[in-house]
């Protein structure tokens, strides 16, 4: 039976200096970042006060690696994520994204591989497509805990004029026909707000 680790814990200091008491050494946010490379767990605590600063620490080790010109996150991303900030969405952002990057990080090495056979346009599409099936699949995960799910069959249903909704192309269907509802309600919402 493999032994459970507790994470390592750091300790930021009022002078910035951070303090890794597993290793007994000063550490930089660079070796922080290696650490997380490395699937190394730590903590990061605040010396004084003793509050987990963990989050704002890691968010830092982003805006370094970003200031560097080594930019992940596009600036859409960036500015879709702010105005969530305050929404009626914010509580469902973090499950959606952990999620996302939970399913992308389990297909990394299929992901590489595809993008390497495929390099060049088909690698867009490849990129599109595992964006899809990550979206549909937290789309079937959160229509499982949904208040409203009734008005969403779940895969394998008859909820339909008694067909089947199981399959894959009645599903697309039903994603299309949504979706050009959504544009059609958007485009009356334009018109009403051109309007005043």
């Amino acid at each position: 039976m493999t032994k459970h680790e507790d994470p390592t814990v750091i300790k930021k200091y009022a002078n910035r200096r951070l303090y890794n008491t597993g290793t007994s050494t000063y550490v930089t946010l660079e070796d922080l970042g290696e650490m997380v490379k490395n699937e190394e767990d730590f903590v990061v605590m605040d010396a004084k006060s003793g509050d987990d600063i963990t989050r704002s620490v890691l968010t830092q080790i982003i805006f370094d690696q970003e200031n560097k010109g080594q930019n992940l996150l596009p600036i859409a991303f960036l500015r879709q994520l702010i105005r969530f900030y305050g929404d009626s969405m914010q509580s469902i952002v973090p499950s959606y994204l952990e999620f996302s990057l939970s399913s992308l990080t389990k297909d990394q090495e299929k992901f590489r591989e595809h993008l390497s056979q495929t390099f060049g346009a088909t690698a867009f599409d490849a990129m599109e497509d595992q964006v899809r099936r990550n979206t549909e699949m937290f789309e079937q995960a959160m229509r499982m805990f949904s208040p409203f799910n009734s008005g969403f069959p779940e895969a394998g249903s008859t909820a339909q004029n008694g067909k089947d909704t199981g399959s894959e192309e009645e599903t697309e269907t039903d994603i299309e026909a949504l979706r050009k509802q959504v544009q059609a309600m958007q485009k009356k919402i334009d018109t009403l707000a051109n309007d005043k």
